[in-house]
């Protein structure tokens, strides 16, 4: 994997002005309808680098836009690490204590351990228990298509598909380091109703992951029957590609020092035989376990119990 700064397109935006909102939590703003209708939470900035998210939130404030049914809640969730982003070291205020999004068991945030990120999470987390969906928005490293996260539901990808965009629709069951907000227990109760996704939109700060952030919003509002479609078509894009539905089958845990990949992958590479050798823990080669393997999301510097790199099997 290559070290060299990307291009930084985007500006991150001045999110001061949605600092107070309405709901208590600073940062979090619900936007209530009249008319009855499902409760949708849209985050950004899980990680404090991942300015698209926090550009396309901004962008629906700045559009006066409102649910015609139902409530919308905006979340900008980890703000301080999102204060100490800087354009010279971008990568290094991913979080401030620990990823924020490996942290939401109840068991850990019920639990003694109390970082920045745990705290803010506690915060958060009545809020996410009213809702009935929820759109997390990140980026990625690596300069690799959008994909949506859909879990291992049949709601959560039936959504995704819905959505009719990002083109890759990923099914996973998350991470060994710890539970991300899409894998909360209401949400991956294969008898419940409420439904969270997560959407990888891009590179951190190419211009596209800002207009596929946004866009993922607007698509997201319009599936549920929130918004009127006339008042965001004009902001979508005509996306032609087919989509596609990869079951994860391995998520490859990092258990050595000196991880590293035979190639500079950048993820969604179709590996088409069996027994490919792509990298290497420590002194234990890792190869593809069978034909048409797609690599999902390779980590930049993959470290000791860190995810290395998704396995997936192609199905649709």
């Amino acid at each position: 994997m290559t070290d060299a700064l990307p291009p930084i397109e985007l500006a991150a935006p001045d999110i001061t002005p949605h600092r107070r909102g309405n709901t208590g939590i600073d940062y979090v703003t619900t936007l209530a309808a009249d008319r009855p209708g499902p409760h949708l939470v849209v985050t950004a900035l899980m990680h404090g680098n991942e300015i698209a998210g926090a550009i396309a939130l901004d962008q629906i404030f700045r559009m006066g836009l409102r649910p015609s049914r139902g409530r919308l809640s905006l979340v900008f969730a980890n703000t301080a690490a999102y204060r100490a982003f800087e354009r010279e070291n971008p990568y290094a205020s991913r979080f401030i204590d620990e990823d924020m999004n490996r942290v939401w068991a109840d068991s850990l945030l019920d639990g003694p351990r109390d970082s920045l990120e745990i705290q803010r999470a506690r915060q958060l987390r009545p809020l996410y228990d009213t809702a009935d969906v929820v759109l997390d928005l990140h980026s990625m490293s690596a300069h690799t298509p959008p994909l949506t996260l859909c879990g291992r539901t049949a709601r959560g990808r039936a959504l995704a598909l819905r959505l009719g965009y990002p083109a890759w629709v990923v099914a996973d069951e998350g991470h060994a380091a710890g539970r991300r907000l899409i894998d909360r227990d209401a949400f991956i109760d294969p008898a419940g109703e409420r439904t969270a996704i997560l959407v990888e939109c891009g590179q951190h700060w190419r211009q596209e992951t800002a207009v596929v952030a946004l866009e993922s919003c607007l698509r997201m509002l319009l599936v549920l029957d929130m918004v009127e479609p006339d008042a965001v078509r004009p902001r979508l894009m005509t996306r032609g590609e087919p989509q596609h539905v990869v079951e994860v089958t391995q998520a490859v845990t990092v258990a050595n020092e000196g991880f590293r990949f035979l190639e500079p992958f950048v993820g969604m590479e179709v590996i088409e035989r069996a027994g490919t050798l792509i990298g290497w823990d420590g002194d234990i080669p890792l190869r593809t376990p069978y034909d048409r393997c797609v690599l999902i999301m390779p980590a930049r510097r993959p470290r000791p119990g860190q995810t290395a790199v998704r396995l997936g099997r192609m199905t649709g």
